[in-house]
């Protein structure tokens, strides 16, 4: 069965066909209008989230160098303003998967493209990004045998793409699957 899914931009899709389980649905629960599950709007969420055999990924998405993007040489994913609200995406998103029952190792990977982004600068970031998760607190439980999150990586769409176990739902433009 064919589960695409297509980032808020409208410019690439995630194809999630070979996921065990998948979803981009937890915004539209979060930020409900009607308030069907409460006065949760302020909670924040990743974009998507895929389960394969081993593992719960949990999946942000940012990228300020497509086509249309406003002011993209401005984007500084380097700054704490910005990595506290990526990490919030993360512990947010927890409760969701609480509530699902999804209790594999999750890795969190947040996919980045901006202008002045490369290798060494998405380094860069993913160690500040890890400060602001809950590496450190978890080691007070780790006689429980519990973890919050097993893994954080920050990739390039070419990245993930080339990762092993990322690439098998690869993230393409749009208009690729018109062709």
């Amino acid at each position: 069965m064919s589960v695409v899914y297509v980032e808020e931009n409208g410019q690439y899709s995630l194809d999630c066909s070979k996921a065990i389980w998948s979803t981009d649905r937890i915004h539209t629960c979060y930020q409900d209008s009607g308030h069907q599950y409460g006065h949760i709007g302020f909670l924040c969420d990743v974009d998507f989230v895929i389960e394969n055999e081993k593992n719960i990924l949990l999946v942000e998405y940012k990228n300020a160098n497509i086509s249309g993007a406003v002011n993209p040489n401005a984007f500084q994913p380097e700054s704490n303003n910005k990595l506290e609200n990526v990490a919030k995406k993360f512990y947010d998103s927890l409760h969701w998967l609480y509530l699902s029952g999804k209790d594999k190792p999750k890795k969190y990977i947040y996919i980045l493209e901006y202008p002045s982004g490369n290798s060494a600068s998405r380094l860069m970031i993913r160690n500040k990004l890890r400060e602001k998760l809950p590496f450190d607190l978890q080691k007070n439980f780790a006689v429980m045998g519990r973890k919050m999150i097993d893994e954080i990586k920050v990739v390039s769409i070419s990245e993930w793409n080339a990762d092993a176990e990322l690439g098998i739902y690869p993230l393409q433009p749009v208009s690729s699957l018109l062709t």
